[in-house]
């Protein structure tokens, strides 16, 4: 049977989500887990994930699939999962799906949430869970920037080295900003049908040092052109960047078309 799982973590004590030699991973945690909870399998049971994501990066919605060998009611991978996962990992949704279903290749797009907070001085409660900018910002330059992230375009700029990805084109459906006063937050929404190497946060960058004066508004297509990731300059934190959700065929018919293979 193929289950489908939708998971939650706090990305904080984690070296990522890709399994690593001698390293407490997502997928090394949970696939140890689902074999214990299979009573160790041969050969044991893979684990697929819709994506990496980094050292730090929290998730309210990643989704996994595996193939279990015991036909088990959804509720019975559910509350087993999560009686056995640590406390920083919570199962929170599990779907039997056809044998075809792949996390990875069949999804149509991912949303992400940055959360920037703007204290002077790192908040000891916030400081694993947001990103900080101190100086001085103007939401309304914030969210003008983030409209010229909407569309197709060439994100050379915006990927870090060491991305595998066969192309840098990517569609971005929705970016917006906005200011949460009782927090002292600026929330960054991205939603597209995939994202490069440390993209969001090579983003987040850029549209807050528009907000601050640091660049002209107008450079993100300059950068586009240039496609030169120098000049795009910082990485914003992990610590503030959440993947939200991941969506398949049927979750969003408005954008129903998952990335191209040739762009993997």
């Amino acid at each position: 049977m193929r289950y489908k799982v939708t998971l939650a973590y706090d990305g904080t004590l984690f070296s990522g989500f890709e399994r690593q030699p001698n390293q407490r991973t997502i997928e090394g945690v949970l696939t140890q887990k689902v074999n214990l909870m299979a009573k160790k399998p041969k050969p044991p049971i893979v684990v697929y994930g819709s994506g990496r994501t980094d050292a730090g990066v929290h998730a309210l919605g990643q989704v996994v699939h595996f193939d279990f060998p015991f036909d088990l009611p959804t509720q019975a991978i559910y509350r087993g999962l999560n009686s056995l996962l640590p406390l920083d990992m919570e199962i929170k949704k599990v779907e039997i799906v056809p044998d075809t279903f792949h996390a990875r290749y069949d999804v149509s797009g991912k949303r992400y949430v940055y959360r920037l907070d703007l204290g002077e001085f790192r908040d000891p409660f916030k400081r694993n869970y947001t990103g900080n900018w101190r100086f001085p910002i103007d939401i309304n330059k914030v969210q003008s920037a983030m409209t010229d992230f909407i569309g197709e375009h060439d994100f050379t700029s915006f990927v870090a080295s060491g991305s595998t990805a066969r192309s840098n084109f990517r569609t971005i459906y929705e970016a917006n900003a906005t200011f949460d006063k009782a927090a002292n937050e600026i929330q960054l929404v991205f939603y597209g049908n995939g994202f490069l190497y440390n993209m969001v946060r090579i983003m987040v960058g850029v549209v807050v040092e528009i907000g601050s004066g640091m660049r002209p508004e107008g450079d993100i297509r300059r950068l586009y052109k240039v496609r030169d990731r120098n000049q795009a300059r910082r990485t914003m934190p992990a610590s503030g960047l959440y993947l939200k959700r991941v969506y398949y065929e049927g979750d969003d018919p408005e954008h129903p078309t998952k990335l191209p293979k040739h762009q993997r």
